[in-house]
């Protein structure tokens, strides 16, 4: 079968089904394009809930698709790929969340969307990228704040709300962080027209505002954003090109929103492997068999969807995300 019969199949099945289907931003082009609606997690997780379609099939990683069960119970979610992980959630376990709690007892738990179910039902709310300083904000400035599972955005949270009394975990997602400052900065100089897009999970983001710091690049020049961030700030500009430092499969939506700027990656190797798992074979497979429910013990997720709907009425930017 061809790539453009398969793409017809896949939505004859889809429609024949009333499914919808919902691809991350960072998933392979033909996914994006067969997609009834792409973007962060976040977006698609609350998409999920409004929808009105019985079926949800979740072209992303496991966390994503978990999170869009939470806030949809009552519809049935395909993952046509179960073994689609996560190395960032994988960092921290429900246990690891409840020793450290232990650890400092009256602190506020925060945990990024990335993260499983299980350790969501153990946070006291959620955040995204683009709205993390908002909801540390939020917290009464002499709570102790405990702040997981990413190292980076966690840093990065830190320096721009100015709040001490945060704790971070140590984790990380092996893609963002081998996006080194090094190599930014290599990028920087030789591109020195160009604007720069980060994603605050980066390895590179402190490089990246001490470029701006030093006056070794404009500030202007610089973006520090979500996925969200990024394609809003990409539909404005007007620069010749911009360099992109977040995984590789976010450069397919970029390039569409405009056509007129060349997008490149500031690592071309920056590719998830779990995020390339889907293929429209599988996403067949999934609208003709149900293969890859996903389900969530009802106290966990009831737990869960408390932490992610305090970060909603704190506010979730349309175009914010993971």
């Amino acid at each position: 079968m061809t790539r453009p019969d398969r793409a017809a199949e896949i939505r004859r099945l889809a429609d024949e089904q009333g499914a919808v289907i919902l691809a991350h931003n960072y998933q392979r082009p033909e996914i994006q394009d067969v997609a009834d609606h792409t973007g962060d997690s976040l977006a698609l997780s609350r998409l999920a809930a409004r929808v009105e379609a019985a079926t949800i099939v979740f072209c992303g990683v496991h966390f994503m698709a978990e999170t869009a069960k939470i806030l949809a119970p009552e519809k049935t979610v395909l993952l046509p790929e179960p073994e689609a992980g996560c190395s960032l959630a994988d960092t921290i376990t429900a246990e690891d969340v409840r020793a450290w709690r232990a650890e400092h007892p009256d602190a506020v738990v925060v945990a990024y969307v990335n993260t499983t179910a299980a350790v969501k039902a153990e946070t006291d709310i959620c955040c995204t990228s683009s709205n993390a300083a908002d909801v540390i904000r939020s917290i009464p400035a002499d709570r102790e704040i405990l702040f997981l599972p990413d190292q980076f955005l966690g840093a990065h949270v830190k320096r721009v709300t100015g709040r001490e009394n945060i704790h971070i975990w140590m984790g990380e997602c092996h893609v963002h962080a081998g996006i080194d400052g090094q190599t930014l900065r290599e990028r920087a100089a030789a591109e020195p027209d160009a604007e720069l897009y980060v994603h605050p999970e980066c390895g590179c983001a402190t490089s990246a505002l001490y470029l701006t710091g030093s006056g070794a690049v404009p500030e202007e020049r610089v973006k520090v954003l979500s996925t969200g961030g990024m394609l809003a700030a990409a539909e404005k500009t007007r620069a010749d090109k911009v360099l992109i430092a977040t995984e590789t499969g976010m450069l397919h939506q970029l390039r569409a929103a405009n056509p007129t700027t060349v997008f490149e990656p500031v690592n071309p190797r920056a590719e998830c492997h779990y995020m390339k798992m889907i293929t429209t074979d599988s996403l067949l497979r999934s609208l003709r068999t149900g293969f890859g429910e996903i389900t969530v013990d009802a106290g966990t997720a009831d737990r869960a969807r408390r932490s992610v709907q305090r970060m909603i009425e704190i506010g979730t930017p349309s175009r914010g995300g993971e």
